[in-house]
């Protein structure tokens, strides 16, 4: 059996070493157009700044040691289009220039995702940055070193962005932040939860400019100013972080089925509309458990378990991905904030009756000298209680407390059972009543 994985990143080869532990007689090749695999880009917002020095971290395993385990990995290789009737793909060594075919029994897309190149003038500027690559985090993290370097502005309050904001002031530079959104995270997060990041944001002299477009980057060679909509401001260096957009255009005469934002859409076994295709990761969608739909949510953990498994599925196993709850968090300087399951305005959209209540709390007990705020966010449905989504954002152990959420999403639990939840206390962890208890208690 020939298998053949596209992409040689968090999916790609978590599939492809899987695949070589299910089938040791099958011959599994692997074709990437960079020179980097297995690399997870959500370190670089922590290498730029300073966290780390050794960027080779980023990367789980070498493509030596890929390589030695039988996987036929080949770098610099370039898949320009796919023949799933005749199962052939048409490859670009893009060291030679060289374009040649080769056949498979079995495929499994992994292409990742490329940044949104929003509609702003002067992005071809010096000193403009795309954090998506190792290259980018490598070249950004020179600049960010240098002295002269001192006026930065990041475009884009996601989870990157803000990432990058917390980088660039640990570095000392002046930074500011601008939106288009009326807020940050405004995707992500209910509006409570994003007061409690701006909050931080604007405690910590960053300046943040909300509901405000960015119009063109301007400079002689460099970029040295941003205008918008607002205002002019001045820029050493300026880090667009508008999105990412899956890489599947080599697929558009395959009759595929896609999202319209071009994400292949999967079933939960990882199978694509064309027959013997699987595909995972940025590229894909992923089955959410709760809206009970295909969504698209680029997330290093989905990336790794749907690999997973699609690599034992590509050997002739039938196993079903459970479904996401799409659980993600954010540090923002000196604030957690972490979510998962549906926000409101998401389950309304949906036509659910729902629930919601906001509680604010401490997450330790008043005695310890690290004592933060705590907010915390349900959602649930209106007759049943069931606990459908969850929120929290604060001090220290906000971004863990969504960990039980997740749990009792998946447990089916509703608000009274999160009331008596058995939660650990101990004063520098929590209150007798953990703010998760008192949530569940108050909306039940």
């Amino acid at each position: 059996m020939k298998i053949l994985i596209i992409g040689a990143e968090a999916a790609g080869m978590s599939a492809a070493a899987k695949a070589r532990r299910s089938a040791p007689d099958a011959t599994i090749t692997v074709f990437e157009q960079s020179d980097i695999v297995s690399f997870g880009a959500c370190g670089l917002p922590y290498f730029v700044g300073g966290s780390f020095d050794e960027p080779g971290y980023m990367a789980e395993r070498s493509a030596e040691q890929f390589r030695a385990s039988g996987i036929d990995l080949r770098t610099r290789h370039r898949v320009e289009r796919i023949d799933a009737e005749a199962r052939v793909a048409t490859v670009t060594n893009l060291a030679t220039g060289d374009t040649f075919e080769y056949g498979y029994d079995k495929l499994m897309i992994a292409t990742g995702a490329s940044v949104v190149r929003p509609p702003i003038a002067g992005l071809e500027l010096n000193s403009v940055f795309f954090l998506k690559t190792m290259n980018d985090g490598l070249q950004l993290r020179e600049l960010a070193e240098q002295e002269a370097i001192r006026d930065v502005v990041v475009i884009g309050a996601g989870y990157i962005g803000l990432e990058v904001v917390e980088a660039m002031h640990h570095r000392g530079k002046r930074v500011r932040l601008i939106e288009l959104a009326d807020r940050v995270l405004a995707e992500s997060f209910d509006a409570e939860m994003s007061e409690v990041m701006e909050d931080a944001i604007r405690r910590h002299q960053i300046a943040l400019h909300l509901g405000e477009r960015v119009e063109a980057l301007e400079g002689e060679g460099s970029v040295q100013r941003v205008r918008t909509d607002k205002g002019v401001y001045d820029a050493d260096l300026v880090v667009v972080a508008t999105g990412v957009k899956p890489n599947t255009e080599f697929l558009t005469n395959t009759g595929i089925e896609r999202l319209g934002n071009g994400a292949i859409v999967i079933d939960e076994q990882g199978r694509t509309s064309l027959p013997d295709t699987y595909a995972a990761g940025d590229c894909a969608t992923v089955w959410h458990r709760v809206r009970q739909e295909a969504v698209y949510i680029p997330l290093a953990t989905t990336a790794n378990k749907i690999g997973r498994l699609v690599g034992e599925n590509l050997c002739g196993a039938e196993k079903a991905f459970p479904g996401t709850l799409g659980s993600a968090g954010v540090r923002v300087l000196d604030v957690e904030a972490g979510r998962t399951g549906l926000g409101q305005r998401e389950a309304e959209a949906l036509g659910l009756k729902v629930k919601s209540v906001v509680i604010d709390d401490k997450n330790t007990t008043n005695y310890v000298p690290e004592q933060a705020a705590i907010r915390v966010k349900l959602v649930y449905e209106a007759d049943s209680k069931r606990i459908l989504g969850g929120q929290l954002a604060g001090g220290a152990g906000a971004v863990l407390r969504v960990d039980t959420l997740a749990a009792a999403i998946q447990g089916n639990l509703t608000t009274a059972d999160l009331g008596m939840l058995d939660l650990v206390y101990a004063p520098p962890f929590a209150r007798t009543w953990d703010a998760l208890n008192v949530a569940g208690n108050v909306a039940k």
